[in-house]
């Protein structure tokens, strides 16, 4: 198939993800959970025509459209769709997620101009939560936890904990470079131990294939990666683009999106710095810095 044709994956009789190849920038992963009668829904889509496939492949399985959407945090990539699902479904994610998504609107329209995103509404949470929140399909439990700041600063766990599943939004990338910029490094390896307190079986990452926990293991020694090299270049007065243009990424070189090693070791800068977790960055220099270090061309949305 090409890269980009999604797919979806069987993972308890209740339980579909849907997978977007490749997992590159803005083809993330969803995921639905029904019991015939009721559907909650995990994240939408970057584009009205991916939404609108999300949805057909729903009826296609056999499922109601759902009444609750949950968004793992607000990146357009996994809340662009969201009002393709309203308002017959309530949306529901962190307090900051819906902060954030609310401050920074169409911001995939902003990095990505010539991409056709559709028509898409800005529609943030009208349900939050701050720390934990148990909701219910049919008799199955799902619970919403926010992990502290680790990929954004408003990110949410969804575990099913009598299926042994696990929603980890962008906390993980299987296949892709961890990505911690409007978040937080040292958060991101708290989450992973939250993670692993979970002793889920089935993880379903923020993007590319289902896998399992091993993914925390490889995605942990990445980000201690970047805090090493980040600690040296920072001792040594280099600049993040000098410290990741200078770095051997050795068998972290093969993910995709290496061009994210600037802007985590920007991040990991600012964390030496003293500022707080999950502090803003100029947007425009992370970008910007992505597109040297990706030999002068910018990212590319692949949605």
């Amino acid at each position: 198939m090409p890269a980009t044709d999604p797919y979806i994956v069987r993972l308890a009789p209740e339980v579909h993800a849907y997978v977007q190849p490749d997992g590159g920038w803005c083809l993330n992963n969803a995921g639905f959970i029904s019991d015939g009668s009721s559907t909650l829904l995990v994240d939408t889509t970057a584009t009205e025509r991916r939404a609108v496939l999300l949805r057909d492949a729903m009826v296609a399985a056999g499922v109601p459209l759902p009444r609750t959407v949950v968004n793992t945090h607000h990146h357009g990539d996994h809340t662009y769709g969201n009002a393709l699902f309203t308002p017959e479904a309530t949306v529901v994610g962190h307090e900051a997620c819906r902060r954030e998504q609310l401050a920074v609107g169409r911001q995939l329209h902003a990095v990505w101009p010539d991409t056709d995103f559709g028509e898409i509404d800005i529609t943030a949470p009208s349900v939050t939560y701050s720390e934990r929140l148990t909701l219910h399909v049919g008799d199955i439990e799902v619970r919403l936890i926010h992990p502290g700041i680790g990929h954004t600063i408003g990110d949410t766990v969804v575990h099913l904990p009598d299926r042994g599943i696990v929603f980890t939004g962008d906390l993980i990338f299987q296949g892709g470079t961890p990505f911690v910029p409007m978040g937080s490094l040292r958060g991101s390896l708290r989450a992973l131990e939250l993670l692993r307190s979970l002793d889920a079986s089935v993880v379903v990452p923020g993007h590319g294939p289902i896998t399992d926990p091993s993914a925390y293991d490889a995605t942990e020694r990445y980000l201690l990666h970047v805090s090493a090299l980040a600690a040296d270049g920072h001792a040594k007065g280099l600049s993040p683009l000098e410290v990741a243009l200078r770095a051997d990424l050795g068998e972290f070189g093969a993910l995709r999106e290496s061009e994210r090693l600037v802007a985590n070791v920007r991040r990991a800068y600012a964390e030496l710095d003293g500022l707080p977790e999950g502090s803003p960055l100029d947007a425009a220099l992370v970008f910007t810095e992505m597109a040297k270090m990706n030999g002068g061309v910018p990212v590319a949305c692949h949605a």
